[in-house]
């Protein structure tokens, strides 16, 4: 789908319905057509604008003939079986050319988005290197949101492990660690574009963009680094509650075999009482109390067993 936005030196920001000198071209999802529509009207190359379309594209910044092509990587969502969330990132294509920008995307991603609604304060389409260093700012800051969604994650995994005997939990905490894996990757190569557009002299520079363009290698710092951080909280707490579980299977296992051990000894004496032999030298047999007494005394066994487990901790 395409949709051009274009602001005002007065400030304001809103949607049109033709392309014009300093707009925003947002295209996500596009069609052939529309690719197609923008190359020939913008002069990029398709393939340039496909690129954004592979969820393999490496991050990077090339200068063309013409226009510079920005690729980085965005945090998005997905809806797994059971309900689970798990957090991917696909690319996101910025380019600059003399009259445009252009961004193009799989999906609409929550920085497109916000983006879009004009949400974001002092938006200036026709400031290119700035529309471009607020898009990356906000970009690291959505990671940041991803990277707090996951920490309240892993806190409600850890409660349920505590007490678990199964591995749907160990699987969940799985399904975490692959999200902070491609977080972690995809922030590496967002830090190299960052570098990277510092150094590209295609790319022009003003000096009121240089806080906004430090604040974003400083945000996007801190989103790497609180993506190792949580790698490796996570990476202990899953080896160390898989021994919980393995643990607590063993307790139950403990459990249930001492368990059958006080109950076999009732079962193994009512078993002697009910073979069929001759009678005269079965204990009891032939007294008025005599099953009484075999019951009290095969419970009294059972008792003692029982005592025993108790006073050596077993249980």
């Amino acid at each position: 789908m395409q949709t051009i936005f274009q602001s005002t030196p007065e400030g304001t920001f809103s949607q049109v319905d033709s392309i014009r000198d300093g707009a925003w071209i947002s295209l996500v999802e596009p069609t052939p057509s529309e690719i197609s529509e923008i190359s020939t009207r913008c002069g990029v190359d398709p393939d340039d604008l496909r690129s954004a379309l592979d969820v393999e594209e490496r991050s990077r910044v090339t200068a063309e003939e013409g226009y510079v092509l920005v690729l980085v990587d965005v945090p998005t969502t997905e809806k797994r079986g059971g309900g689970r969330t798990s957090y991917h990132t696909i690319p996101l294509g910025i380019i600059l050319t003399q009259q445009v920008i252009i961004t193009v995307c799989l999906e609409r991603v929550s920085v497109i988005a916000e983006f879009e609604s004009g949400r974001v304060r002092d938006l200036r389409t026709f400031q290119k290197t700035r529309f471009t260093l607020q898009l990356l700012l906000r970009n690291a800051a959505s990671y940041l949101s991803s990277l707090r969604d996951i920490s309240k994650m892993i806190d409600k995994q850890e409660a349920a492990l505590r007490r678990s005997t199964r591995n749907e939990e160990l699987v969940e905490m799985l399904e975490l660690e692959k999200s902070l894996v491609y977080i972690s990757t995809s922030l590496v190569s967002n830090q190299r574009v960052l570098t990277r557009l510092v150094r590209t002299p295609e790319v022009k520079k003003y000096p009121d963009d240089d806080d906004l363009l430090q604040d974003t290698i400083v945000e996007n710092e801190q989103a790497m680094e609180m993506a190792s951080i949580y790698s490796g909280i996570l990476s202990g707490t899953m080896d160390a509650y898989a021994s919980v579980i393995a643990n607590n299977q063993n307790a139950i296992m403990k459990t249930l075999a001492l368990v059958t051990i006080v109950l076999s000894i009732p079962t193994m004496i009512f078993s002697m009482y009910g073979m069929n032999t001759q009678p005269d030298g079965m204990p009891f047999l032939h007294d008025v109390w005599g099953f009484g007494l075999i019951v009290a005394v095969s419970f009294m066994l059972s008792a003692a067993a029982l005592i025993f487990f108790f006073r050596k901790r077993w249980f």
